[in-house]
């Protein structure tokens, strides 16, 4: 009788404890929601411009082509990273029930918040080789332009779409850049408690 109530004082003096890292997980999950499917959504929006825009172009440059591939790559990852956002939010509710037998283990929580670190590291990978064969293009175009004399080659001049598709690139970098110090915050967080 008494280890039996000792065991329900010791789960009520837990459970502020675990209510408290399930509301930083739920809110911290909310603002990483937020700033990156923001992110994204300019991120999709630059490189829909710069899509639909090389479709008018008459010689599109194939250098871009690599760097709108790979800032897709970077966006669909994303995509993925706002999801696992919106997965922390779910398990900070979880912890925040008062009933200990739905609460997700110490273990799974951060094996969780680890992956949501890889998904973002890779992401950034993703991203930097896409900026990576942009800034290459328009160093390449830039360097190309005669100073002082008028530019006959078209495909020599740098253009607005060019420059969207590194905007939706540097856009990925940071999205995915505050996904990873949400996680490694968050898995901080976890082994305090």
């Amino acid at each position: 009788m008494e280890t039996n109530m000792q065991t329900e004082s010791e789960v009520r003096s837990l459970a502020p404890e675990t209510r408290g890292i399930g509301n930083i997980i739920r809110l911290t999950g909310w603002m990483a929601f937020w700033v990156q499917l923001g992110l994204a959504v300019v991120s999709g929006l630059a490189l829909l411009f710069a899509a639909t825009g090389r479709g008018f172009a008459d010689q599109p440059n194939a250098g871009l082509g690599i760097g709108i591939f790979w800032a897709i790559c970077g966006v669909v990852v994303l995509l993925f990273g706002v999801y696992w956002d919106f997965r922390y939010t779910r398990i900070g509710k979880s912890l925040e029930n008062p009933n200990p037998a739905l609460h997700p283990s110490k273990a799974d929580t951060t094996k969780i918040i680890r992956l949501g670190v890889i998904v973002s590291l890779i992401g950034i990978l993703l991203t930097l080789l896409g900026s990576g064969a942009t800034t290459l293009v328009l160093v390449a175009k830039s360097i190309s332009q005669p100073p002082g004399v008028a530019i006959t080659d078209p495909n020599k001049i740098i253009r607005a779409l060019d420059v969207f598709v590194a905007v939706a690139n540097i856009n990925g970098i940071a999205a995915h850049f505050v996904g990873v110090v949400t996680s490694i915050w968050l898995l901080e967080q976890v082994h305090k408690h």
